[in-house]
């Protein structure tokens, strides 16, 4: 079944009890943290519910120019394939869109690479209008490039939005309804951003400082943002449980008006067509006054993670946003007490916390009341606050 065969998950396989059996193919291009990437592929396709058949590792300086992994793997996957009559192959890498067709064409089954194995994911998880815009439009993008094939669904998909023009081939004819429907989306995604960009004005016109949390996916940040804001926000232990972005209102004691902000999680190499259609949602980060870096205390690639959050913010524009990191699950750490780590000037630079049994919570509002001291002029509340 076809990825646009589906009017409402554009998910690339469904989640059912008899699960489509996928054989996983990851390669090791000298890659010092091999075993981490892979085990975060893993978690990525357990965020799926695939059906996981069997993994196929190889070695090789570069990739294969026509069929990545070479002629001699490609043939070990293909027997992997009939072994266990799979119907989808997962490269834990990209895929330029000829390799993707010379490896379908070689293997008889369908294949999809990280970015489009992370988009599926992304399109599970989107529950609001926006998110789901969002999705479909970076989903879109990806399929541009591989288009050569019938994909008249998306007409039904679309409502009847034009017949093929005299001459036009089949390929011609998807090819022109695709590019509608994206610029219907970004036109679509406009007033959303123009919704949005209305109400940063508004708070910054009534001085409401915004803290945005972000960091590595699975660090802990939705369930953090609940424990301080008394929100409700979807908090699961898997990649990517958070993707449309929350905004409540934050008052302690002593402190400013502020408006936290919970965002979607990062990850190594996230496809560029999803941090673009994700442009007005991570517009909220790079607007913010301060960004809560939140990552995992006992996490022995910690710094490693962070380097890649840390990427995306360079690339959104909010890499000069003043940060103050969050080291979270301590919990899960032995003889590890909560505490405030400082710089040589007294300023917090970190706090040691466990969002997921509120230690070290009392010592991140000591932080916010230093960063964000109450004003005694200038501040108005707005009146749709609460509608954040």
């Amino acid at each position: 079944m076809e990825l646009f065969d589906r009017p409402t998950t554009h998910a690339a396989f469904e989640d059912s009890s008899e699960k489509e059996a996928v054989v996983l193919v990851h390669l090791n291009f000298r890659d010092p943290d091999f075993a981490e990437v892979e085990q975060e592929f893993i978690e990525l396709v357990k965020s799926t519910n695939a059906k996981v058949a069997s993994m196929v590792h190889g070695n090789r300086q570069r990739p294969d120019p026509k069929f990545f992994a070479g002629s001699g793997k490609i043939d070990e996957i293909h027997q992997e394939v009939l072994a266990h009559n799979a119907a989808l192959v997962m490269f834990n890498h990209d895929l330029s869109p000829s390799q993707e067709r010379n490896i379908e064409a070689k293997l008889e089954c369908r294949v999809i690479g990280r970015t489009g194995l992370i988009l599926d994911i992304f399109a599970r998880r989107a529950r609001s209008h926006e998110g789901k815009l969002q999705v479909e439009l970076a989903q879109l993008k990806h399929l541009s490039t591989r288009l050569v094939r019938g994909w008249t669904h998306l007409e039904r998909q679309k409502g009847g939005i034009g017949m093929r023009g005299p001459g036009e081939t089949q390929l011609e004819t998807d090819r022109r309804l695709l590019s509608k429907r994206i610029k219907s989306l970004k036109k679509r995604l406009e007033k959303v951003q123009s919704q949005r960009g209305q109400g940063r004005r508004s708070r910054q016109r009534s001085d409401v400082a915004v803290v945005s949390l972000v960091g590595y996916t699975n660090m802990g940040k939705s369930t953090l943002f609940n424990n301080l804001t008394s929100a409700d926000v979807y908090a699961d232990n898997r990649l990517f449980a958070t993707l449309d972005p929350t905004l409540r209102r934050m008052k302690l004691e002593g402190t400013q008006p502020l408006v936290m902000a919970d965002t979607v999680g990062f990850i190594r190499n996230l496809p560029h067509d999803l941090v673009e259609s994700f442009s007005s949602t991570l517009e909220e980060t790079r607007d913010a006054e301060l960004l809560l870096h939140v990552v995992e205390a006992g996490a022995v690639n910690r710094d490693d993670l962070m380097h890649h959050v840390n990427a995306v913010l360079e690339q959104i524009g909010a890499d000069e946003v003043p940060q103050l990191i969050v080291c979270n699950k301590i919990d899960q750490l032995e003889d590890h007490k909560p505490r405030l780590d400082r710089d040589e000037n007294g300023k917090i630079v970190r706090v040691w916390l466990s969002a997921q049994t509120g230690e070290g919570l009392d010592l991140l509002r000591i932080a916010l009341k230093e960063y964000f001291p109450e004003q005694e002029l200038g501040y108005e509340e707005p009146a749709d606050l609460d509608d954040f």
